[in-house]
């Protein structure tokens, strides 16, 4: 992998891939933190079962964001989960 020319091709591949990513996110209105890796089955399960307050509670924990974010965040996973996401 030290040729330059492959080296070149992958900052290109890897460029194309976070433009893609950025308007994805862009289109669904998504920021970063919205979902975490880390994010716990059971915020889903609150936001199946129409418990937002206590999703974004959880959420909050789980990511440490405020609450505006965090309900924002939530609103977001529960519109994405309304559309079959």
């Amino acid at each position: 992998m030290d040729d330059p020319s492959e080296i070149a091709a992958l900052r290109r591949r890897v460029d194309e891939l976070e433009r893609k990513l950025a308007f994805v996110m862009e289109a669904l209105r998504l920021r970063y933190t919205d979902v975490p890796a880390t994010l716990d089955g059971e915020v889903i399960e609150l936001i199946k079962r129409s418990q937002l307050i206590e999703a974004i509670k959880l959420y909050r924990e789980q990511t440490g964001l405020g609450l505006k974010e965090a309900k924002d965040a939530v609103d977001a996973i529960a519109r994405r989960l309304k559309r079959g996401y």
